[in-house]
């Protein structure tokens, strides 16, 4: 069995490894906080000091991090995977990062005859709890079909998606789709309250027909409750909406719906709660009315 390396043991990573080590893969993890280490030390883990140390070590290297200049610096930077990368070795970026820069990150793999997947995520931190997340894989097939033992152990929804940086494309066609779904969500809410409709009614009448989705069944309770508690933050989501927004712009296609959604994030934001829940949209929403 593969020794597997992970980068990144935040909301999402830390469960995504834990179940890697369910599945019975040996684990090198590494981390710039390095307290998140100690849970999957604890568990049998190796830590290491550096994510190029983690390559040396791993037949299989996982990124999970925040943004595209944090995967370039885990990846190319002077302690970085590259330069303790093995031949035949795989990097796999689970991260939302650009996919221009994902193409090119892989160029620079394949020189040192090592291949690269990008195979961003959905499903949030239930997902990753539960191993059931959807996972949008970039890359050379034959090389997917090496890794689906690693990725069912994580994910129940595998997709090869095209090319290095395809994975990026589609999870960015899923924020797309996540975050101008919820700010309908927070719109149905309001109007359910503000017309006398209990909106716990309203939800259950409607998540099974027609307008049944994710964001209704899962984030329109905690509106309702006013549950703001992260998921997914805003403040990542925006992160995501930005990717979303520069790609649209290489090639020239306007997206309305998608800029006003980041816009009333924005104001999220600018009232202190970009650490909250992507469901706090519903508070800017609220503040309109």
């Amino acid at each position: 069995m593969d020794k597997i390396g992970f980068i990144g043991l935040g909301i999402m990573g830390k469960p995504m490894a834990l179940n890697l080590m369910k599945k019975g893969f040996e684990l090198v993890v590494y981390n710039r906080t390095e307290s998140r280490m100690d849970e999957l030390i604890n568990q049998g883990a190796i830590g290491a000091g550096s994510p190029k140390e983690v390559a040396e070590k791993s037949d299989i290297i996982i990124t999970i991090v925040s943004d595209t200049p944090d995967v370039e610096d885990v990846i190319l930077s002077e302690h970085g995977v590259i330069h303790g990368i093995k031949a035949g070795s795989v990097v796999i970026d689970m991260s939302t990062i650009s996919p221009s820069v994902t193409k090119e990150i892989a160029k620079k793999l394949k020189e040192k005859n090592a291949d690269m997947l990008d195979a961003p995520v959905s499903g949030g931190d239930t997902g990753a709890i539960n191993g059931t997340l959807a996972i949008m894989v970039g890359g050379e097939k034959e090389v997917l079909d090496k890794c689906m033992p690693v990725f069912n152990a994580m994910g129940n929804i595998i997709t090869h998606t095209g090319t290095n940086g395809m994975g990026q494309v589609v999870k960015l066609c899923n924020q797309i789709l996540v975050s101008v779904t919820n700010m309908a969500v927070s719109e149905a809410v309001l109007f359910a309250q503000k017309s006398g409709v209990d909106p716990h009614t309203m939800i259950e009448a409607t998540k099974g027909g027609a307008a049944g989705s994710w964001q209704l069944t899962n984030l329109g309770p905690k509106m309702v409750d006013e549950d703001f508690a992260p998921g997914f933050m805003i403040d990542l989501q925006q992160k995501d909406l930005r990717l979303v927004l520069e790609a649209a712009s290489q090639i020239n296609l306007p997206l309305p719906a998608l800029s006003y959604v980041h816009q009333m994030y924005t104001s999220n934001q600018a009232n202190g709660e970009g650490k909250e829940g992507t469901q706090a949209l519903y508070k800017s929403v609220k503040r309109l009315s």
